[in-house]
């Protein structure tokens, strides 16, 4: 068991809080430093480095004369510049004008500018891809063929004659690898598997290949609320036998939102849940969404599958592809709730992604970093939004003056960052309240 499975029994509440400031310092640190690092190569002098709002409770000052302090409100942070009239570089005084001002925010070129905003959005990103790689690198890649490493913890009537080191060629008499995978396996309680063993090709015995088994659950879903854990077996709804993960899909989408009693087997004991399937909007390959009802859990094989190392470079190129899948699909969202063809309910607050990071820090530390790889990514996204006071909205306001050849004017700049703050605070009270009262 790792720290992250320990954390949990402080206590819901301070766990949740805990996994959030985390979360949260890990992502607001990092793209802090990457304002900071690139305003420094670039020439301009950070005065301040905070993690946190408000009374400091630790401050000291490096050899750059720049001050790195932890302040009492762990809830973001920021890097004040030479010459910032406030902490979000808007407005400067007299120093920009002075010898000192190529070293301000105001005063250096406009690519140094440019590029110092931009960079806390890229370091996410780049924080985001490393933790992405590190996950593939851990997880490995399945060896081909599928090969059987140790089956994992199930009731007794799911035991199969497989044995480690099993090369898997075909189970039912689907042949591992063709198009119509395992979807199209008659749902049965016992199916034959052909498998490569020191070198000879042997029928065994074994069960579904898919079980009704948590391989994951989802924050804030039914499984979730009703305390599913990642491991749990369904062996039965409603009383009634289940063996095969599509049986309980099939369930599901025939209970129409009804509740369902679910008989479930954990580390050797029984225990009975009640819960009831919501309704999903899930992502899909064309950049749609299919609305389903779900319960919030995911299935796999009944066993561990062999894995190979993935190079560095591979994983690196793996993460970023995670990467645009997870703006493209974050961006599909934002659309899709902008036109009300999915749920606002898909939009979640600062109590929802406490929440989210809370569970996915009880499934594990893999579990955790991934989260904070998919959060870094929507930070560094959100950042990019062209909305006075974000990053995307600074660089909007660079790009008139590479155009126009002039700065917008101050008062200008002052609407337009009241109007800022009116629309991200607007839609911080809706996640807020969507978290709270409207999708609770």
């Amino acid at each position: 068991m790792d720290l992250t499975q320990l954390l949990p029994q402080l206590g819901g509440g301070l766990f949740t809080l805990l996994m959030f400031v985390v979360s949260l310092s890990i992502i607001v640190a990092i793209h802090e430093y990457g304002h900071y690092i690139v305003g420094r190569w670039s020439g301009i002098h950070a005065e301040v480095f905070s993690i946190g709002f408000g009374p400091v409770l630790f401050a000291r000052t490096d050899k750059r004369g720049t001050v790195w302090q932890i302040a009492a409100l762990p809830f973001g942070g920021y890097v004040k510049f030479l010459g910032d009239a406030n902490a979000a570089s808007v407005g400067g005084t007299d120093v920009a004008e002075g010898r000192d001002a190529r070293h301000t925010m105001l005063g250096a070129p406009l690519w140094a500018r440019a590029a110092t905003v931009a960079a806390g959005p890229i370091f996410n990103f780049i924080l985001a891809i490393i933790l992405f790689a590190g996950y593939i690198m851990v997880s490995g890649a399945p060896r081909d063929p599928v090969t059987y490493a140790a089956e994992v913890a199930l009731p007794p009537a799911y035991a199969s004659d497989m044995l480690p080191g099993d090369e898997i060629i075909m189970i039912g008499g689907i042949t591992m690898g063709e198009d119509e995978g395992l979807d199209s396996l008659p749902v049965t309680d016992r199916v034959d598997y052909t498998v490569r063993r020191n070198g000879d090709e042997i029928v065994v015995q074994g069960p579904y290949p898919l079980p009704p088994r948590a391989s994951g659950v989802t924050p804030r879903s039914a499984a979730d609320d009703a305390g599913l854990k990642i491991g749990d077996v369904i062996t039965a709804v409603d009383g009634a036998p289940v063996f095969a993960f599509q049986q309980l899909i099939d369930i599901v989408n025939a209970a129409d939102g009804r509740d369902l009693d679910l008989t479930v087997w954990r580390s050797g004991e029984t225990r009975a849940i009640t819960l009831a399937p919501r309704r999903m909007d899930l992502p899909q390959a064309d950049g749609g969404f299919e609305t389903r009802w779900l319960i919030g859990i995911t299935g796999d094989l009944f066993f561990d599958v062999a894995t190979d190392r993935i190079s560095p470079w591979r994983a690196v190129w793996l993460g970023m592809q995670q990467l645009w899948m997870t703006i493209t699909t974050s961006l599909s969202a934002l659309a899709h709730i902008v036109t009300g063809a999915i749920s606002t309910c898909n939009l979640s607050g600062p109590v929802g992604i406490a929440q989210t990071s809370a569970t996915m820090a009880s499934q594990g530390a893999t579990s955790y970093v991934l989260f904070i790889g998919m959060l870094s990514a929507a930070v560094g996204l959100l950042n990019l939004f062209p909305i006075p006071v974000l990053d995307g909205g600074h660089l909007v306001f660079h790009a008139y003056e590479a155009i126009t050849r002039r700065k917008p004017s101050d008062r200008a700049l002052n609407v337009l960052m009241m109007a800022g703050v009116a629309m991200i605070g607007s839609l911080m009270v809706f996640a807020i309240l969507n978290d709270l009262v409207l999708c609770p």
